[in-house]
């Protein structure tokens, strides 16, 4: 009776969000897809996407893992397993929305040199 009870005192233990902490590998890919949705100035609409779809976190990389022959024609296929390795870890989800947060109300200096977007065509007008 002793050696059930020992066996589901940690049956349903999850770790704490707090406790996650990703490879210099991993935070390096977040970065850059943090960094792009920043730039396309999405952020708000990742974030809402990320919480509600929270609970699918693990789903969702084991997803990238079989696709990966297909988007390895977008993207490097090692970039894919490490990305999606982090995603299989259940704190990823809310440190990835916390970084989100952080980059987006970074000071530019602290995010590196800006990207100057194109500059909008000048119209003229025809009436003079």
């Amino acid at each position: 009776m002793v050696m059930i009870k020992k066996w589901l005192a940690h049956a349903f233990a999850v770790e704490r969000p707090e406790d996650f902490t990703p490879t210099v590998e991993q935070q390096q890919i977040a970065d850059r897809i943090c960094k792009e949705i920043i730039r396309r100035e999405m952020v708000t609409l990742a974030i809402l996407t990320l919480e509600t779809c929270r609970p699918l976190n693990y789903i969702g990389s084991q997803a990238i893992h079989f696709f990966t022959p297909l988007l390895s024609i977008l993207v490097d296929p090692r970039s894919q397993k490490v990305f999606a390795d982090f995603l299989e870890q259940r704190s990823s989800i809310e440190w990835l929305c916390q970084r989100l947060e952080f980059l987006s109300n970074a000071k530019p200096e602290d995010q590196g040199p800006p990207v100057d977007p194109a500059p909008l065509p000048v119209l003229k007008n025809d009436d003079s």
